[in-house]
């Protein structure tokens, strides 16, 4: 029995969410908390299993009691959130500071039904994954990781896909991607109102230029776009030049976006010029169109067990038979630097990257 905590400030919310969730007979609701006080005093009795949390909420803001949570007693943490954009920037800070994933509530991109079941689903899975005591960096004290820069990356794409963790993975390979990277392209599994902020977030101290991406935005080195939430993101290729476009669509694999849908897109597009990357999240998203990335000739990469939140969409791609190499989270960019290099010989320099200040 999966023992949860529900931390919102609504009445609604927390009878809606406590009849949903307790129909799933995997699922027992141990308490509902309308403050961080509250939940305070039934984490420290009851010793919840997995927690959902708002953040915005009186007395205490749900980001700073995350702190608490992770640094006094971590237990995996599902955000709820309205989305709205001052949530969504909250949101990312969560992510940043221990959160395992972030849903919306109801009535914004999900109904009470959706909602309800990916919530269910989530909490199976996160009430599985280890967490371990989080210290919060002082501030001024954020490291940016200098890597290798690359003098040659025509015609050359690196795609990710990422869902549960992925934030904070993408946010590690940001840090150390150099300024003249060959053109990324992100799809990471989120709300509509949130990969705007978290494009902004990524750009804020990346050597790359980063955006939520936009129909007809050119993928070029230095540049990674991210795709918007609710939208499916594909490339394609005009001559010798890439380009996406942003399209809505069915839900592929339960998301939109889909990382199938852009891994096959870079298959059909790029080719051999790809590398493809997998990083943490629940389900098997990505691993179709990653085989079908190496089947076109690109060289492909999944973040290894002992890294991810949520072993789960590497784990698929790897038995589905798409990824050539299996790493751990901090080696992924000095992979994908040595795998150009290979393919360029000896026209790639390297040469030391100066780094864009880290920001907040």
């Amino acid at each position: 029995m999966i023992r949860v905590l529900i931390v919102d400030d609504s009445a609604v919310v927390r009878s809606v969410f406590s009849q949903e969730l307790a129909k799933d007979p995997e699922i027992q609701i141990i308490g509902t908390a309308p403050n961080p006080y509250v939940a305070r005093d039934i984490m420290v009795k009851e010793h919840p299993d997995v927690i959902t949390l708002d953040l915005e909420m009186p007395r205490m803001d749900g980001v700073t009691f995350l702190q608490k949570i992770m640094h006094f007693l971590p237990t995996p943490v599902i955000v709820v959130s309205s989305l709205t954009s001052k949530g969504s920037q909250l949101a990312l800070d969560a992510l940043a500071c221990g959160a395992v994933d972030v849903m919306c509530k109801p009535g914004a991109a999900y109904t009470v039904g959706d909602m309800a079941t990916d919530l269910i689903d989530k909490i199976k899975m996160v009430s599985r994954i280890p967490v371990h005591k989080k210290d919060l960096p002082k501030p001024g004290k954020s490291e940016i990781h200098v890597a290798k820069a690359l003098s040659k990356t025509t015609n050359q794409i690196v795609a990710i896909g990422s869902s549960t963790g992925g934030t904070v993975a993408l946010d590690h390979l940001f840090h150390t991607f150099p300024a003249n990277f060959p053109g990324v392209i992100v799809t990471q599994h989120m709300p509509p109102g949130f990969t705007k902020s978290f494009a902004e977030r990524l750009d804020s101290f990346s050597a790359m230029s980063v955006k939520e991406a936009e129909t007809g935005d050119s993928v070029v080195p230095g540049v990674a776009l991210i795709a918007p939430g609710s939208k499916h993101l594909l490339l394609r290729r005009s001559g010798a030049r890439y380009y996406v476009d942003v399209k809505d669509g069915p839900l592929v694999n339960r998301h939109k976006p889909s990382v199938d849908v852009m891994f096959r897109s870079v298959s059909k597009a790029a080719g051999k010029n790809a590398i493809g990357i997998i990083l943490t999240g629940m389900g098997g998203d990505g691993a179709k169109g990653m085989l079908e990335m190496k089947n076109e000739g690109a060289t492909n990469i999944a973040q290894d067990e002992s890294t991810c939140v949520v072993f789960g969409m590497p784990k698929v791609a790897i038995e589905t038979g798409g990824v050539d190499h299996i790493l751990p989270l901090d080696k992924i960019t000095k992979k994908v630097i040595a795998i150009l290099e290979q393919r360029d010989g000896p026209s790639i320099v390297r040469t030391s990257m100066p780094s864009r200040p880290v920001s907040g």
